[in-house]
């Protein structure tokens, strides 16, 4: 099963949409309408949904080139097909045994443990339907897993292939801004912040394979109250302080997001491309690598990794950081594992500087 965030496929979605994503959440409804607004600007329809499709579609390939006969499924959290609709269809096809893989790379409360919440969920509704109960293992986090890096590396070359030889653009990481209590919780205590870390390792790796040795890491899509300390300093204040700087030639690569979905989209290809074509700045943005052949080999792999007990796979880099993540049956991964870690979006009173109040978007790259 490929698990994800989920996203609106039509303008009347979009509603429902947030609301599932906000509910208990305490935010308000002219919050919502703020963030409804943006959806409706790209259509109605968040890329996602369509996105995590086409990866169904390369893992159903490369199984078969492998000659594995594995169906592969579809559930999210947050939309059709939810996850407790797609874990009846399982059980309907005669499934016992299940590989997810959750479309998130890193560590923390949404990238990590929520997945496991949601399997914890859809057996609980199995129970309660009184159908038979699924195995389900998630799949361990690969933020430095060479099908994760490769393609980083190869997206980050080709963005600045579109400079002339002569500039030198400066390359600039983003990941998904969180509070940084929640940071500060994602992992076990002796993790330390294994939510920015691993964040942190795969930049050092991506740069070190691409000999640069000088790069930034700075967050996107913060949204909640603005009195409560979030990951920093946010892409548009940190492409502001480089053009004050005199550097005005970028290379922005979405790291923490696996996909070009609504809040990539929203927040680099709109907010931040509006901020620097007024400063006059070129940025060039790297697409993400969820479409990838490496990528697709990866989630494959992982599941025969996972088959034989081997050791994980992982690209050594200058920083070490842990890496955890797979679990049974909606069970941490770890004891005492992103416990305390959430609210993860802030209490939704309040906006961020760069209007993207209450941000309900898919946070399909880090969670």
């Amino acid at each position: 099963m490929i698990l994800s965030f989920g996203g609106p496929e039509h303008h009347d979605h979009v509603r429902p949409f947030l609301e599932n994503v906000t509910r208990g959440r305490g935010i308000p409804p002219e919050r919502l309408d703020e963030v409804e607004v943006h959806y409706h600007h790209l259509g109605g329809v968040s890329p996602l949904n369509a996105l995590n499709r086409e990866i169904i579609n390369n893992v159903e390939e490369e199984l078969s080139a492998r000659g594995r006969d594995l169906p592969v499924y579809f559930g999210n959290r947050n939309w059709h097909p939810f996850i407790e609709e797609t874990v009846e269809e399982m059980v309907g096809d005669g499934i016992t045994h299940v590989y997810v893989f959750a479309t998130s790379a890193w560590g923390g409360s949404s990238g990590c443990r929520q997945y496991d919440e949601d399997i914890e969920r859809a057996l609980n509704h199995l129970e309660r339907k009184d159908l038979p109960r699924l195995t389900m293992v998630k799949l361990r986090q690969f933020f430095d897993h060479p099908g994760f890096i490769n393609p980083s590396v190869e997206s980050v070359k080709r963005a600045f292939s579109q400079f002339s030889r002569e500039d030198t653009p400066r390359l600039v990481f983003t990941g998904h801004s969180i509070p940084t209590a929640a940071d500060e919780h994602s992992g076990v205590p002796a993790d330390g912040t294994l939510y920015s870390n691993q964040i942190r390792a795969t930049c050092a790796i991506i740069a070190e394979r691409l000999g640069i040795p000088n790069y930034d890491l700075v967050w996107q899509s913060r949204s909640g109250s603005p009195h409560t300390p979030w990951l920093e300093p946010d892409i548009v204040d940190h492409a502001r302080d480089l053009h004050e700087r005199g550097i005005n030639d970028l290379v922005v690569y979405p790291v923490g997001f696996i996909s070009d979905h609504t809040e990539v989209v929203w927040d680099l290809d709109n907010e931040l491309k509006v901020a620097a074509d007024e400063w006059g700045m070129t940025i060039v943005r790297a697409a993400t690598v969820g479409p990838t052949p490496d990528f697709t080999a990866m989630i494959v792999d992982l599941i025969e990794e996972y088959e034989a007990g081997e050791a994980p796979l992982r690209i050594k880099g200058p920083i070490t950081v842990a890496l955890r993540g797979c679990s049974l049956n909606g069970a941490p991964c770890a004891e005492g594992c992103c416990v305390s870690a959430r609210p993860m979006h802030g209490n939704g009173h309040g906006s961020s500087k760069h209007g993207h109040t209450a941000h309900a978007h898919e946070a399909e790259g880090h969670r």
